[in-house]
């Protein structure tokens, strides 16, 4: 079983409709379009660079350029005025946002243009559709390239860092992810040897592991910054709701913790949550360690208490929510749940059985039985057609000394590396469980 995004519905005849695309417009005239597909070759892209592919299209048309010119400036008046009189032609517009690729975006065209073929042709009819096409291009261009060479992609990130469609982070720092438009999210790190580095190295090598995880391609080097390559686990989703929890009773290192220096700037921050916080002697020095602090924090969220916390979450529709560590208790865990899954019964199934096979997998894994695993997160994609759940973040995994032993479900005491992931993952599934079954009972649940 593969851990990978599950399909629940495959759009009917995709390739079909596909395929009769290419043959329709291989038998379209030339007047259909004002530039030539053997001027414009798309998989060169990268070879005649971003500045020759505009000039290709803006010298390939039929028109004189003042008088293309003066086309296209006389139809964005009459599309603006349009837009503002909402009259019914809007209707008729080519949803160019819409379209993830060229293909997608000349297939409309065309389509469109067949429901016109009964109005006569007009001179200035090119104009709007060669304008539209530039636009659309301007908005998709890196995405003309098949395949996308590491030049292109350098290209993509130091000069734009545009996000792709659909992009979004809930956790984590934003300046250390940059994603690309081919699938891939590069995530920055310290160099070869970085312990994230070594973990999807031996992770990859476990085949049962492997597929629980964001697929793993290797290390990019720009500029003199190293970044691993791992698959976008948002590529392929639709609107998708989306979930990070936090995995462990304890999120962080203890080579983090081990100084026991007294630090009044982490007083000051307990006191600023919670005035009573603080013991009578930590009143009285005005400082607490940084392991009293880091344990405080944990005390807020479900990690200490249940071994998971949700970090952040988005709706449908909506702007991601990641103010959500202080829902603790086994109620508001419980009601986040119930929105997040929207009643949907097939994606709670379909759910629980993956974090099932992941905890299995987990258990029976050689590496996760020689490492510590801290601050790693479930990350849960849904949406109309497909589920995925992944473990995601080893930046914190640290190979255990021969002689320590971890069952990831024991508590933790400094020294014994035990993080609380497995003990986690048992009250991640009972919560999901117990929705499930609430879900299965009644119609109390909440729909979004």
């Amino acid at each position: 079983m593969t851990m990978t995004s599950t399909v629940l519905q495959r759009p009917i005849q995709a390739k079909a409709e596909k395929k009769a695309s290419k043959a329709a417009s291989s038998t379209r005239s030339r007047s259909t379009m004002a530039w030539s597909n053997e001027k414009l070759r798309f998989s060169c892209i990268d070879n005649i660079g971003l500045k020759q592919l505009w000039k290709l299209i803006a010298l390939d048309t039929s028109a004189p350029s003042k008088q293309h010119n003066a086309m296209m400036l006389d139809v964005e008046q009459q599309q603006q005025q349009q837009q503002q009189q909402q009259s019914n032609n809007n209707n008729e517009r080519i949803p160019n946002e819409n379209c993830d690729n060229l293909a997608d975006y000349l297939s409309l065209q065309r389509a469109a243009q067949a429901q016109k073929n009964h109005i006569p042709s007009q001179a200035p009819t090119a104009a709007p559709a060669q304008m539209s096409l530039l636009k659309f291009l301007a908005i998709n261009a890196l995405e003309l390239s098949a395949p996308a060479t590491p030049h292109l992609l350098q290209h993509q990130q130091t000069q734009t860092q545009a996000k792709p469609k659909g992009w979004m982070q809930l956790s984590g720092h934003p300046e250390s992810i940059v994603p690309t438009s081919t699938g891939i999210v590069r995530k920055r790190i310290s160099g070869l040897e970085d312990n994230e580095v070594h973990a999807y190295r031996l992770i990859c090598q476990e085949p049962q592991t492997a597929q629980i995880v964001p697929a793993y391609f290797g290390i990019q080097e720009m500029q003199g910054q190293h970044y691993i390559e791992l698959q976008d686990l948002l590529s392929g989703f639709r609107d998708p709701c989306v979930m990070d929890i936090k995995m462990g009773s304890r999120t962080f290192l203890e080579s983090e913790v081990s100084n026991a220096t007294l630090r009044p700037d982490l007083y000051q921050k307990m006191i600023a949550v919670d005035a009573g916080a603080p013991t009578p002697a930590e009143h009285e020095a005005r400082a607490i360690t940084k392991l009293r602090y880091m344990t405080f924090r944990e005390s807020l969220s479900s990690s200490q208490s249940k071994g998971f916390r949700i970090e952040a979450l988005r709706l449908r529709g909506r702007p991601p929510v990641k103010d959500l560590k202080t829902c603790r208790t086994s109620e508001q865990i419980g009601q986040t749940i119930e929105q997040f899954l929207a009643a949907r019964r097939s994606v709670q199934k379909e759910l629980l059985k993956r974090l099932k096979h992941m905890r299995l997998v987990i258990e029976q894994s050689s590496f996760f039985a020689r490492h510590e695993i801290v601050g790693s997160s479930i990350f849960i994609v849904y949406d109309d057609e497909r589920v995925g759940v992944w473990l995601i973040d080893f930046a914190k995994c640290r190979e255990l000394p021969p002689q320590v032993r971890v069952d990831h479900r024991s508590a933790w005491t400094p020294g014994n590396r035990e993080e609380g992931l497995l003990r986690g993952m048992d009250e991640l599934i009972r919560s999901f469980e117990e929705v499930y079954a609430r879900c299965g009972s009644h119609r109390g649940c909440l729909k979004i």
